[in-house]
């Protein structure tokens, strides 16, 4: 049986044109799963695999659904919630050429950087907001925007959302969209308090699962290498990101991964780093510096990779294994995204063993340690 097209799922035609200019032809699992109900105006909870092609399951029936509307200054008709300023951006960049085709404007709010842009463009008029909860929160305060005439809200990553513990903002800030409009919420689990967002928030929600077995034949491969010691995973780390194709490397903390990326960079390897304490400006260069390709390697902590979106990433270091399973899980997951294959390395020194074999048991990760010695790998 051959796989719906966009047109067969009810995807206004000027939207795939859109689509097809971009190079996109198929739609992935999640959106063929999706777009049914929420281009016909259902509330759907969608419990996609990051990187499963989730992005546009909500921006197709978002520009679709406001397509026709009266633009009002300060007052948007769509909202899309993000965790990271990262993936808000990345967001961004997804809806903007639907947008455009349909006449609609789009603006990005987050922290980290002045608001008078964002004040600017919210007075002039846009049509879709795409936020992180904390800085619009701040602007909803100084009645610099007001919700009372959203009619599609989308969360994406919910369950980030809950970890980063943004929910009782979140919460705030949907109950301040009319009842009667659009939602859709995607997260990977339903733990820490999305389940009360979903009873709450959405009305009749259609759930939809994309599991590993349905999506694309993509094969994430994972690897525990036994280290002796902290010289022999400091020469093993520096031959694995070495490679051509990009690789995200994650350390525990800020300090150690400056050290990293520069460390790699002296040795002819170009790699840039990702983690609090980096400005807003140096955050947004270096992942343009990872993203084009000018670095191979991103050297980056837990929080700072939330929702870095970049495919084609064809290895993940766990230079230091994570504390629990669901940070292995997240980190993994920047890899083998999108239709790509990818590998997944932990390394590990000898008082890490036991905890690491604990933390892949709870993430469900079968997999038998290989010793590496300076001559071997």
């Amino acid at each position: 049986m051959t796989a719906p097209s966009f047109a067969d799922l009810g995807v206004p035609s000027s939207l795939v044109a859109v689509l097809a200019n971009s190079g996109i032809a198929e739609p992935f699992p999640i959106q063929t799963a999706t777009l049914p109900d929420s281009l016909a105006g259902r509330d759907v909870l969608g419990r996609g695999k990051t990187g499963s092609g989730k992005t546009l399951a909500f921006a197709i029936p978002l520009v679709a659904g406001l397509t026709g509307g009266k633009r009002q200054p300060s007052r948007p008709a769509g909202l899309v919630l993000a965790p990271t300023r990262e993936l808000a951006t990345q967001i961004t960049v997804a809806l903007e050429p639907l947008a455009t085709a349909a006449g609609l404007r789009v603006t990005t709010i987050y922290g980290g950087v002045s608001q008078s842009r964002q004040v600017a463009a919210l007075r002039s008029g846009v049509d879709i907001v795409v936020a992180c909860p904390g800085r619009l929160e701040d602007l909803m305060r100084q009645k610099v925007i007001s919700l009372d005439h959203v009619i599609a809200t989308v969360l994406d990553e919910a369950d980030h959302m809950a970890d980063l513990g943004f929910l009782p903002g979140v919460t705030r800030i949907l109950a301040a969209t009319p009842a009667g409009g659009q939602r859709l919420l995607f997260s990977a689990t339903l733990d820490n308090g999305v389940d009360k967002l979903v009873k709450r928030f959405l009305n009749n929600p259609v759930t939809h699962s994309v599991d590993e077995a349905a999506d694309a034949p993509v094969q994430m491969t994972h690897h525990v290498y036994h280290v002796r010691g902290v010289q022999e995973k400091k020469d093993l780390v520096h031959r694995l990101a070495s490679g051509t194709g990009r690789r995200i490397l994650f350390m525990r903390t800020k300090h150690q991964a400056r050290k990293l990326a520069k460390q790699l960079t002296d040795a002819g390897v170009p790699s840039v780093d990702l983690h609090g304490n980096l400005s807003q400006p140096a955050r947004e260069r270096n992942l343009a510096a990872f993203a084009s390709g000018e670095a191979r390697v991103l050297v980056a902590t837990d929080i700072a990779a939330r929702g870095v979106h970049v495919d084609n990433v064809e290895l993940v270091v766990h230079v230091d294994p994570p504390m629990e399973h669901k940070a292995y899980l997240h980190r993994s997951g920047r890899t083998a995204r999108a239709g790509s294959d990818g590998d997944v390395v932990t390394v590990v020194l000898p008082e890490q063993r036991k905890d690491t074999q604990q933390l892949l048991r709870k993430a469900g990760i079968t997999v038998r340690p290989s010793d590496v010695h300076a001559d071997s790998a």
